[in-house]
C-alpha cells in the first residue's frame, strides 16, 4: 500500500494551523485514505520547532517573515527538511500539501505584504519535496492524487 505524505492541517486531528484552528476533514477521498492508513501527517512549521498558535509568516522571496518583521525561514527550513525525511523514510509516494501556505503552498501563496494577496509560488516544504523528486498536489487536486495514485498501483514493473 502506498503512504502519502499530507499536511496535518489537512488531516483533521489536531489544531496545527498558525492561528490554532482546525480544518475539518470532509473529502471522501481522503477520509478514505486515512481510514486505510495511507495518509502520513506532518506539520512542518510544528516539525521546524514553531508553536501553536504562532505568529503568521509569509514568504517573500527566499525569506519567511512574520507580520512584525522577524525572520523565521531557519523554522520553516528545518521544518521543510524534516518532511522530507519523514517522506523518504515512510516511502511516501508524493505528498497532499495545504495551498497557500508558506511552507506547503503548492500552487499559490501569500506575496508577503500581509494584505491577503496571493501570487504564484510555492512554500519552502513544497519547493523541497519537489525539487527532491516527490509529486506534490495541493487539497484542490485530490481528484488528480486520485488518478496518480491509482496509475502507481496498477504500474506493471518489468
Amino acid at each position: 500500500m502506498k503512504k502519502i505524505l499530507i499536511s496535518e492541517c489537512l488531516y483533521g486531528e489536531r489544531a496545527v494551523r498558525y492561528d490554532g484552528g482546525k480544518i475539518p476533514l470532509t473529502d471522501p477521498i481522503l477520509l478514505r485514505w486515512k481510514a486505510e492508513g495511507r495518509l502520513v501527517p506532518v506539520c512542518p512549521e510544528l516539525l521546524g520547532g514553531l508553536n501553536v498558535p504562532r505568529a503568521e509568516a509569509q514568504r517573500r522571496g527566499d525569506r519567511v517573515m512574520t507580520r512584525d518583521g522577524d525572520d523565521v525561514t531557519a523554522a520553516f527550513e528545518a521544518g521543510a527538511a524534516e518532511a522530507l525525511r519523514i517522506a523518504v523514510s515512510e516511502q511516501a509516494a508524493f505528498a497532499l500539501l495545504k495551498d497557500s501556505s508558506p511552507s506547503c503552498g503548492v500552487k499559490r501563496i501569500h506575496d508577503g505584504s500581509f494584505s491577503g494577496q496571493k501570487i504564484a509560488g510555492r512554500g519552502l516544504t513544497a519547493d523541497l519535496l519537489t525539487s527532491s523528486g516527490f509529486r506534490v498536489f495541493s487539497e484542490d487536486g485530490t481528484e488528480d492524487a486520485l488518478s496518480f495514485l491509482v496509475m502507481l498501483e496498477t504500474a506493471k514493473i518489468e
